[in-house]
């Protein structure tokens, strides 16, 4: 049911790629709540996804973007702003890759050319959309920039690894860049740290199914799906968020803040 929350705005939403993805599930949200906006992903992606099936769902438009490229934001940028008819409100940064996670290499045998390419894929392409923003002037006084994160950038899991370091650079950058953005402009800059999600992207780290149970066990509500990370992110861009910035706000339905549950503690007793 829409309560039409983005009736009039205008957006950028990074990082669709097929139906599991979360920047799918929030395009197809903010669509029902009145939004317009257009979709990208990096040409490699767009071949790889079904985004097409989605731009026709929600009368997009797909603009490729290699989100490390300054000139292809600045073109992003400024054919969305063309597109759109005007400046943007909001903007979705879901984008996150590890060549050392996706080729398997140990923590204590990363490939370190590949941990500069992590960091610049999933964080600082991340520095480099607000910045290509801000010198354009693309985004509407109140708008909401939005990044999406995981409790690796607090917390050590085994098999995350350069991804934690580039999710903790993310959330840095959210608070550097949301200070500067929001003095100048009152655009607020948030990260959302998700449960861990059965997307393309999540169920490559080794041992996901595992991590997922017990991720679920240790939430009291649950492990929070793509959709309710959707809900999430599109309240984030209504006016209902005007005054959070500089946040890392949990969706995990409580896993960050829970020591122990009653459902670990029945499966350890089982033992």
């Amino acid at each position: 049911m829409s309560h039409d929350l983005l009736k009039g705005k205008k957006g950028i939403i990074f990082g669709a790629l097929d139906s599991s993805s979360i920047a799918w599930k929030v395009a197809e949200k903010a669509h029902q709540e009145g939004a317009q906006f257009t979709l990208s992903n990096a040409p490699i992606a767009l071949r790889m996804g079904e985004i097409d099936k989605l731009a026709e769902q929600c009368g997009a438009e797909v603009i490729p973007a290699d989100a490390t490229s300054l000139e292809d934001l600045e073109n992003l940028f400024t054919k969305s702003v063309d597109v759109l008819g005007g400046k943007v409100d909001f903007v979705l940064h879901s984008i996150g890759m590890s060549p050392n996670v996706r080729k398997g290499r140990a923590y204590n045998d990363l490939n370190y050319d590949w941990f500069l390419k992590s960091l610049d894929i999933s964080a600082l392409s991340f520095h480099k959309v607000m910045q290509t923003a801000e010198k354009l002037d693309a985004i509407n006084d109140w708008g909401s920039v939005l990044g999406l994160s995981y409790i690796a950038a607090q917390r050590t899991f085994p098999d995350y690894s350069d991804m934690a370091q580039a999710k903790a650079v993310l959330e840095s950058i959210a608070r550097s860049y949301g200070y500067r953005y929001g003095r100048d402009k009152n655009i607020r800059v948030n990260t959302i740290s998700q449960s861990p999600t059965m997307t393309r992207a999540g169920s490559g780290v080794p041992g996901f199914n595992a991590f997922l149970d017990y991720a679920d066990k240790m939430s009291p509500l649950g492990n929070a799906d793509a959709e309710s990370c959707a809900d999430y992110c599109v309240m984030m861009f209504s006016d209902y968020s005007r005054m959070v910035t500089m946040q890392n706000l949990m969706h995990d339905g409580g896993f960050s803040t829970s020591g122990i549950t009653d459902a670990i503690v029945d499966v350890l007793d089982k033992k």
